[in-house]
């Protein structure tokens, strides 16, 4: 279950807020006390926060600021201000997103949600590519084929990647190069040739086999 943080000084809309929010299953609680609302948020432990720029004692851009500096946890402004020198002083201070006043509820849980997907959904989803059978996972550096899973070193990662960003077209020796060493510097082309070997000898312990095609004098192809 998320937590949400509602920092809010218009009580009764914060209160509507997070009825709202708790209809959808998350966990919510609003500030009473605008003294010290750093010391709240650490209790707290909030996923997300929205955050109004309007506050007793100091400004949501000063706690946003606070915030910041111990926690990359989403923040979403909430302001009645439209000018676009609030939205992007909003932005730089490291907010995520924006709202202005009078906004519908919809709109807000919709951006809530978005944003909590975003944030720790999406990112603790494996992110693939494939070639037939073939599979790199981009979270560990891996490859699965079957039933079997062999770990990749940085450049065989780095190789395996690009071929299958790009497969079913050639990738030249040169992208390879400048994607494995980014550097004007020059690089013993054999040195490619043994990284392509170890990778293809890494892919033969679970099975591949002829999965990456040397175009001579130009470089390789994956074909799906």
């Amino acid at each position: 279950m998320y937590k949400v943080l509602i920092v809010e000084d218009e009580i009764n809309l914060a209160e509507l807020l997070a009825e709202n929010l708790k209809k959808w299953g998350y966990a919510v609680s609003y500030i009473t006390d605008f003294n010290d609302v750093f010391s709240q948020f650490l209790v707290s432990r909030p996923d997300l926060v929205l955050l109004d720029i309007s506050l007793p004692f100091y400004n949501g851009y000063y706690w946003c600021d606070k915030i910041r500096k111990v926690s990359n946890v989403p923040i979403i402004f909430l302001s009645s201000h439209t000018e676009n020198m609030n939205i992007v002083m909003a932005m730089n201070m490291g907010g995520d997103d924006y709202i202005t006043k009078p906004f519908s509820f919809d709109v807000v849980i919709a951006k809530v949600r978005a944003m909590l997907r975003r944030t720790y959904q999406l990112k603790s989803e494996p992110q693939l590519l494939s070639a037939g059978k073939a599979v790199l996972n981009l979270n560990d550096a891996t490859v699965n084929y079957d039933d079997n899973k062999v770990e990749l070193s940085k450049n065989e990662f780095k190789i395996m990647q690009m071929l299958l960003e790009n497969k079913n077209r050639l990738v030249t020796r040169e992208q390879l190069m400048k994607r494995l060493w980014d550097s004007d510097c020059f690089i013993d082309d054999n040195t490619l040739t043994v990284n392509v070997n170890r990778l293809r000898r890494r892919l033969e312990e679970i099975g591949i086999y002829d999965l990456i095609v040397t175009k001579k004098g130009m470089g390789y192809i994956v074909y799906d």
